[in-house]
Parts: structure tokens; sequence; C-alpha cells
């Protein structure tokens, strides 16, 4: 478990730096066209701010997304104290409790650290899991909260949508800016820079896949550890696979935070799924169940 987190750490490290490598080369890409090395600066700066704002604002934009409803003890006292419990039991901050009203099961956890953390699930996720299970999920999305997991999802989230957001303006100005430096440039490049351009966000997509996947194992293996059960985890992922469906308020950005795929099924939707398949989490929680 502690190896886990500690590769963790390191294959972070390594995927934020395969981020700031896309946006160097966005920024190269942009220097070439212009004839302007300090542009690739600028590129990285102006990637650095849109990602920082991404990283403050994503809570608030995700609740929105998504239809969440902040709640008291007193609208939910079976889900609310769960959250309680857990939070005593692990020794963390109480993060603010969420639901929402939709009858897929779902759950998930955002926010910047475990001081500004919030967790959420569906009527649907509590209606169907009775108390053990309910315990499992949401300790696997306070997991998400212990481990720093909602910390690089919202930087990741942050940095691929700045990629997405420069690529589109690069791509517009290569094609509509007009009169520019640098127009006797070599075309070979000219087509290597289109290509770095187009595979871009591809590649950023991938990698917080990437993160996300990794992540969600972390996560259930951290919720058999806090409760010390790993059978009321792997039942309520059987209970996903079973019942599951998706999300009534879909979207793409913020479907990695949630404990299971919430987008419609489609083979696009799957090959970049940031989720890994529900037969894996439960096959790695019946190899491990006795380590924990």
């Amino acid at each position: 478990m502690y190896k886990a987190i500690a590769d963790n750490k390191r294959n972070t490290v390594i995927i934020m730096a395969v981020f700031v490598g896309i946006i160097s080369a966005i920024g190269w890409v942009v220097s070439y066209i212009y004839g302007n090395t300090n542009t690739t600066y600028y590129v990285i700066a102006g990637a650095a701010l849109y990602a920082w704002i991404q990283y403050y604002f994503a809570t608030q934009l995700t609740i929105a997304m998504t239809g969440a409803e902040a709640i008291e003890k007193r609208d939910n006292p079976r889900f609310y104290r769960v959250v309680e419990n857990l939070s005593i039991a692990t020794g963390m901050p109480m993060p603010k409790v969420y639901i929402i009203n939709d009858p897929a099961p779902n759950a998930f956890a955002t926010g910047r650290d475990p001081r500004h953390a919030i967790v959420a699930a569906t009527t649907g996720l509590i209606d169907l899991m009775d108390d053990s299970e309910l315990e499992a999920v949401m300790a696997h999305e306070m997991g998400h909260v212990k481990n720093y997991d909602i910390r690089i999802s919202m930087i990741a989230f942050g940095l691929a949508s700045a990629i997405g957001f420069l690529t589109d303006i690069v791509l517009r100005m290569m094609f509509f800016g007009g009169d520019r430096e640098g127009e006797d440039k070599s075309p070979i490049l000219m087509v290597i820079g289109i290509i770095v351009l187009v595979l871009a966000p591809i590649v950023a997509a991938i990698v917080q896949m990437a993160i996300s996947r990794q992540r969600e194992y972390l996560a259930d293996a951290t919720s058999a550890m806090t409760t010390r059960d790993s059978d009321s985890m792997i039942s309520a992922l059987q209970k996903l696979k079973t019942y599951g469906r998706p999300l009534k308020r879909q979207n793409t950005a913020s479907a990695h935070l949630f404990l299971s795929n919430p987008l419609s099924p489609g083979f696009i939707g799957n090959l970049f799924s940031t989720h890994p398949p529900l037969d894996d989490r439960i096959a790695r929680l019946r190899k491990n169940a006795n380590k924990f």
C-alpha cells in the first residue's frame, strides 16, 4: 500500500513533466512560426495561469456541472454519518458533503486538498448500497482526498484544458492569422509543427487518463485498508457493474472524478476512459485481500 503511494507520487512528477513538455512543444511551434523565441515563455506562462485559474475554480465548476447540492446531517443522516465516521476514523478534516439527485449509482471527491475537499454521492448510489458497501464507497472517495488524488486530478485537468485551449488558438492563428514573420520557413518544420499541435491534446488526454486509472486502483486499496473489509468494496463494485448507468447530466471534463465512468458507453469513450474496467478493479481487490 505505502509502496503504491510512493510509486504514485513518483509517477505524478513524471506525468507533470510530460504536461510541461507538451506545453513547451506548443510554445516552440508558435515561436518558430513567428520567429520570436520569447513566445515559448509567454505560452508556458499563459498555460500556467490558465491551469492556476482552473485549479482554484474547478471545484465550483464541478458542483455546477453535476448539479450536486450541499447537505447537512439532518438532510440525510445515514449518508452524512458515514462520511463523518470515516473522517473521525482517519483523522482527516470533515469534507463538505453533497448529494446529486440522480438514479445512476456513482460518487466523486474533489477539491484542492483535505481542508478544501468535498465528497458527493448520487441518490441512486445511496439507495442501492447497504451500510457496509456505502461505507466502503465513501472510504474510496475519502482515499482520493487522503492520497491527494484530488489535487493531482485538478492540476491534470487544468493543464489538459490549457493544452486544448492553446492548441485551438495556435491553429486558428496559423490558418487565419494573416501576415506574419517567417513565411519562408521550412515546410517540413511547419508540417511537424502542425502535427505537434494536433497530437498535443490527444497525448494530454491519454496522460490524464493514465493518472485517473492508477489512482482508482489506489483508492480501492485505500478503502479496503481503512475499513479492513475488502469484501464490501468488491460487493459495491459488483453492484456498479450490474446496476450502473450513465448520469443524467454528463460532462467529459468531470468524468475522471467519479467512482465509475459516468458517461454513455461507446468505442471512443471506452478507448479513452479515465476508469479501469470494474472487473479489473474487483480482481485486484480479491488478489490482495489478505494484504489488507
